[in-house]
């Protein structure tokens, strides 16, 4: 099972730090992606990390304001937004896949992802 939280309003320039925990059966993975969607949109991969080869994704759009990390203690992944933007506005997954890739192929490829949380929504606007 993966939960995620920590979504919200957030002005333009602001921050949000997202939290992935998982539990059960989505211990045994390979990766965690963080994908978001918007109205009306595909479901996008924002950053994904690769637990094989320890690599780590940054879609184009977020690089530079966005940082993936995790706390292998708690099983939790963190995805840390900042200089937020209207355009980050979005529901959030994060997902587990049971595959060994890179994070980039992992990113590009959702199809490969089998356990989903709910989703947390992030919306950017003054």
């Amino acid at each position: 099972q993966l939960v995620e939280s920590g979504g919200g309003l957030v002005q333009p320039g602001g921050s949000v730090r997202l939290s992935c925990a998982a539990s059960g059966a989505s211990l045994d993975y390979y990766g965690i992606g963080w994908f978001r969607q918007a109205p009306g949109a595909e479901r996008d991969g924002v950053s994904c990390i690769s637990m094989a080869d320890g690599s780590t994704y940054y879609a184009d759009s977020v690089k530079g304001r966005v940082t993936l990390s995790r706390d292998n203690a708690t099983n939790t992944t963190y995805l840390q937004m900042n200089s937020l933007k209207p355009e980050d506005t979005a529901v959030y997954y994060c997902a587990a896949l049971h595959v060994i890739t890179t994070a980039q192929i992992m990113c590009l490829q959702r199809g490969l992802f089998t356990s989903w949380g709910q989703g947390t929504q992030v919306t950017v606007s003054s």
